[in-house]
């Protein structure tokens, strides 16, 4: 409304009020991954990679529930290999 259409009228309308943009709001940052990986080598075992990540050879379970997809017998893993190590 302006000057005009209000001398004209006499009388005052409100305006509405503008629309408020959207405001973008950023993608929330990718959660630190709870997984590392290790590519299986040649003389490795579930136990040796356990001391390796969490100095614990105990510890093996851990990646061997991880990776129950590829290990169907956690004594016998093969070389090349790329399992899921979880975070300690």
């Amino acid at each position: 409304m302006g000057l005009f259409d209000f001398l004209k009228k006499g009388e005052e309308k409100p305006v509405p009020a503008p629309m408020a943009k959207p405001v973008a709001t950023p993608a929330p940052a990718p959660a630190a991954a709870a997984t590392d990986t290790y590519t299986v080598k040649s003389g490795d075992s579930l136990s040796k990679i356990a001391k390796n990540f969490y100095g614990d050879a105990q510890k093996w379970h851990k990646i061997h529930e991880a990776n129950l997809d590829q290990i169907k017998n956690p004594d016998l893993i093969e070389v090349g290999w790329v399992l899921k190590i979880p975070k300690a």
